[in-house]
């Protein structure tokens, strides 16, 4: 069985998806990007931008009744990995010990021209 975790506190959804699925105690959270929920526009510059994802995946982990603290695995697409030092940075501040299993992929390019798009699953066990 899965039930499908919506909040207004994180971009809605764009495409054929919804923002996270639980499935028993798994949630597993869409990629976000960047999007300002308010706006739906794209924040300027990388450091905004996986600013706003994080918070953005937090919104969503909330709206499970869960947290970041939760995260078993992070996927991390960029379009630059010569940003990858600024997402590890930010992400300490979102994430403690332990962290998460983490890939982080180079991408050509992301929804709305974005720089980042991070999703992640959830363990509520």
């Amino acid at each position: 069985m899965k039930t499908v975790i919506q909040c207004q506190d994180a971009p809605a959804a764009i495409g054929t998806y919804s923002q996270a699925v639980r499935a028993g105690d798994t949630v597993y959270l869409s990629g976000q990007i960047g999007l300002d929920p308010a706006t739906m526009q794209l924040v300027e510059g990388i450091e905004a931008q996986i600013e706003r994802v994080f918070r953005n995946l937090a919104a969503v982990a909330a709206a499970a009744g869960l947290g970041l603290e939760h995260a078993v695995r992070v996927t991390v697409y960029l379009t630059d990995l010569g940003h990858f030092g600024k997402v590890n940075e930010i992400m300490a501040r979102h994430l403690t010990e332990p962290y998460p299993a983490r890939a982080a992929v180079g991408v050509a390019s992301l929804p709305r021209g974005a720089l980042v798009e991070i999703d992640a699953i959830l363990h509520a066990g």
